[in-house]
């Protein structure tokens, strides 16, 4: 049995060398990406799921949180034993609670987005993510952020920028069958918006928490919250949901929730090796991907300019994990 909970303990990462920095890089880099993929995917089943008639928000993320509880719950509780893990839930269950509160309220108002606004509109919202992180990461954890670190964001944020141009050239407007209405895009918008704002808090809440506490206890115990949350939640504000009951929704669901739960898994490990702020900035490229994703589905062209908005994007991460302070970062 383990010593009780001192598994999450932080290591200092010591680099040996160019070789061990440059792996390290490619490693983050490319982990950015996968997950990029994975939300993009999520957020593409749930555009076709609007597309198809059905819209759940209260509901639509609870078969994620139920399978991560799943996943990890009882994993925790064979490690540390049913009474240290009874201990853990009534010493640190509030933290677990406030986590998971943000980020079911960021999965929420996310999805109803999506029933108002177009996908590319509300990936861009998410810029306001990268803002709340850092915020709360400088007034409320003390994060110094370094001039490098900023340059490497405006860097990713200019290379959104033409990512949005190419759109606004080509026309890919990623629409999701709404009625097209400037007020029910505005709501949409504001929608994402929140959604973005839970996202940061959530984002920088779970960075401070698996820098200290094992992966499997942070998934598991926010997981654990979540679905009661979710559940409560569905039964109180699933009134005006929509829902057409056949093999193409089940589909969609299942694509969604197996997309959402790898998203999930592999977020804990990108936050150890980096920072909240830089699983932010690797996020951004959701918009290339979707692009890529809407070329066989929703009929989306691709314009000269996506290539290397992309690859300004992975410059500015490049750019801010350089600048990144390593030593305080879990191995």
């Amino acid at each position: 049995m383990p010593n009780d909970f001192n598994e999450g303990t932080p290591l200092i990462l010591r680099p040996e060398g160019r070789t061990f920095q440059t792996r390290q890089l490619l490693f983050v880099l490319l982990l950015g990406q996968t997950l990029a993929i994975a939300n993009t995917a999520a957020s593409s089943f749930t555009t076709l799921l609007a597309r198809h008639g059905t819209s759940i928000p209260a509901a639509q993320t609870i078969l994620n949180y139920a399978l991560l509880n799943c996943l990890f719950t009882p994993y925790t509780v064979y490690r540390y034993g049913f009474r240290p893990w009874t201990r853990l839930l009534i010493r640190d269950g509030w933290k677990y609670a406030i986590l998971a509160l943000c980020d079911v309220q960021g999965n929420f108002f996310i999805v109803l987005a999506y029933r108002h606004t177009t996908i590319l509109s509300a990936q861009l919202i998410n810029f306001w993510a990268i803002v709340v992180v850092v915020l709360v990461s400088a007034f409320f954890l003390g994060v110094r952020y370094r001039l490098v670190q900023i340059v490497g964001i405006l860097t990713c944020i200019a290379g959104m920028i033409i990512l949005l141009a190419s759109d606004k050239i080509t026309n890919n407007n990623g629409g999701n069958g709404g009625n097209g209405d400037s007020s029910d895009l505005l709501k949409g918008d504001l929608f994402a918006l929140l959604g973005a704002t839970f996202y940061g808090l959530t984002n920088t809440a779970e960075e401070y928490l698996v820098s200290t506490r094992p992966v499997y206890e942070v998934l598991g115990q926010m997981a654990f919250f979540a679905t009661l949350i979710n559940g409560v939640q569905a039964l109180l504000f699933n009134g005006d949901a929509r829902i057409v009951f056949d093999g193409q929704t089940s589909v969609y669901l299942t694509g969604y929730t197996l997309s959402l739960t790898l998203f999930y898994s592999l977020v804990p490990f990108l936050l150890r090796r980096s920072s909240a702020a830089f699983f932010n900035i690797s996020l951004l490229t959701m918009n290339f991907w979707g692009v890529l994703i809407g070329i066989a589905i929703f009929h989306f062209h691709v314009h000269v300019l996506y290539p290397l908005a992309f690859l300004l994007i992975l410059l500015g991460q490049v750019v801010y994990y350089i600048g990144h302070r390593e030593e305080n970062r879990l191995p």
